[in-house]
């Protein structure tokens, strides 16, 4: 059997889950915790967003959509974040994903290469890849 590649080897936990569970533990012993670290609401979900979520399973929306959004979604976001702007977005310039990090590394990774540069803020939400090189 092959072993993993050192891409795979050199993974490790984001520091901000590692504050999580720090977070829980203290929690657990009855303190009052104000989450901060993994960017998720401290609000349970607004029940009509439930509710549109579970219209559309049983609706039969439950297929692939196409990889930058659906595209009726991405008028709405051009035009809302157009007019936040003043501007006039096209819905070809919005692309939807599952969170902020995947859009920030992907890109990092198709222009940036070994070698390069890298100018990161901190505190920042880094990838959990680590170079061992």
């Amino acid at each position: 059997m092959r072993p993993f590649t050192d891409r795979v080897t050199s993974l490790q936990p984001e520091g901000a889950y590692a504050v999580l569970a720090q977070a829980q533990a203290l929690e657990a012993k009855g303190r009052k915790i104000i989450h901060l670290e993994i960017g998720q609401p401290d609000l349970p979900t607004p029940t009509n967003i439930c509710d549109a979520g579970i219209a559309a399973i049983r609706n039969g929306k439950t297929k692939y959509t196409p990889p930058a959004g659906i595209p009726q979604f991405r008028e709405i976001i051009a035009d809302y974040a157009g007019r936040q702007r003043g501007l006039k977005l096209n819905p070809a310039q919005v692309v939807v994903g599952s969170g902020s990090k995947p859009g920030l590394f992907f890109p990092t990774m198709a222009l940036v290469a070994p070698g390069d540069e890298v100018l990161y803020p901190d505190p920042g939400f880094p990838c959990p890849y680590t170079n061992s090189t």
